[in-house]
Order: C-alpha cells, then structure tokens, then sequence
C-alpha cells in the first residue's frame, strides 16, 4: 500500500511572482527600447515646458537628481518599506507605476479647470510632477508620500516651490479643502480601492477626481469623461469625475 500523496503546495502570494506576464525575449526588448524612447521625449518637452518656468525648473531637475542617487521604491525588503505596507494594509506592488510627465499633468489639469484658487492634491505623489503643474497653472499643490525617507529626500526641493509633500496615509489625509485629487487608481487592489472611495467621501461636493487607466465606480462619483494621453510607459486614459453625494440613491 502506497502512502498518500501529499498535498499541492498552495501558490505563492509574493508580490515578485510575476511568471504570469512574462514576455518573449525580443517583445520585452522592443518594449524596454520603447520605454527608453518615450523617456527621452518626455524629459525634453518637460525641460522645454519648464524654462520659462526657473523657480520649478531646479525643483524638477533636483527631484530627477534625488532619483539617480537612489530611491526607496528600489528596495522593498527593507524594514522600513515592511512596516509601511503592514500599517497600510497595502502591498508593495500597489506602490509601483510609471511617472506622470510634466506635459501630461498639465494638459489634464487644466482639462479639469485647475488655475489660481484652485487647489490640488495629489494621493501618491512620487516625485511630485503633477504638483509641479499644478503650481504652473498658479494652483495651491499638495502630495502625501507614505514613505518617510522619499518625502525627506524630495520635499526641500518642492518647499521652495510652494509645493508641500507630507507623509501619509491616502486613505487619512484630509482632503475637505481639495478642489482637484489626482490618484493612479488602476495601481490599487480592491481592498485598498474600498478604503479609498471611502475617504473620498469626505471631500467637498463638486470636486474633481482625476484618475489613471479607469474611473472610480461607485455611487456619488459622475461624469465619467475621458481622454487619451501619454505616460512613460505609452498612451492611456485618463478620467475626470466630480464627487457629487446628491447623486446617491
């Protein structure tokens, strides 16, 4: 008599597992060339865009340095990086997407009526792009990063802009004064998505919610209109939505 076979190992939840989206090796090369290409143009129409602009021009070019030193978003085995993701519920791939360029956030800024009394904010603000348009349009511009050591890398560089970056949870931060949040929704897991519609909740009636990829769904949140325009990683929606809580049944 034979001995049981033994169970199927469960399949693993780590966040490298990624075997799913593998590509050939010729498709991933033509993908990561095409990257490279699209880096190239957008860093020269952002310096383009930002030299009639000095006092955003040095923070730019200083984030950009801050970001060839080093980045924490490198690193996700760190302490750090581990006790972040477990106050937040969040995993470390939900951290990760592409940049927004200056060019981009401008144009859907100003689509979504940012100007001087305006003030936006941005949920993850990276390395602060779309806060560096919102002050070339003349809008108040606030990030909240959650972690402490890119905020401490990147906000003396954004203060003397009148940018502030803070750190923060998204789904904490206050957002009663916000006449525009920018969020790369697509980037969220469900769970995390839930807790965030949540909190929008506390917004002003009448603001406008800017996402990536997709539009928030759910009750109170109209409009529903898009655009398609260009990221570091190629051309994608971008949504614009009021928060309308009348509009609940």
């Amino acid at each position: 008599m034979t001995a049981p076979a033994p169970p199927p190992a469960p399949p693993s939840r780590s966040d490298d597992v990624l075997d799913a989206y593998d590509l050939p090796f010729h498709e991933r090369l033509a993908l990561q060339l095409l990257g490279i290409l699209i880096a190239v143009v957008l860093r020269v129409t952002d310096l383009l865009l930002l030299l009639p602009r000095p006092r955003l021009l040095k923070p730019y070019l200083g984030l950009w340095w801050q970001r060839i030193l080093w980045t924490p978003y490198r690193a996700r085995r760190t302490f750090e990086m581990t006790r972040v993701l477990q106050t937040t519920g969040q995993s470390f791939r939900e951290l990760m997407y592409g940049e927004t360029p200056l060019v981009t956030a401008l144009w859907f800024l100003k689509k979504a009526g940012v100007g001087r009394g305006s003030r936006v904010v941005d949920l993850g603000a990276g390395r602060g792009r779309v806060l560096l348009a919102a002050r070339w349009w003349g809008a108040g511009a606030h990030g909240v990063e959650l972690l402490a050591d890119h905020v401490a890398r990147v906000a003396p560089w954004l203060n003397p802009a009148g940018i502030t970056l803070t750190v923060g949870d998204m789904t904490r931060e206050p957002l009663a004064d916000a006449t525009h949040i920018f969020c790369n929704w697509v980037a969220f897991s469900p769970e995390t998505k839930a807790r965030l519609v949540a909190h929008l909740r506390t917004c002003a009636p009448g603001t406008r919610i800017i996402t990536v990829t997709r539009p928030i769904q759910a009750e109170g949140f109209t409009g529903h209109v898009h655009q398609w325009m260009l990221f570091t990683w190629g051309f994608e929606k971008v949504w614009l939505q009021e928060y309308r809580p009348d509009a609940i049944t």
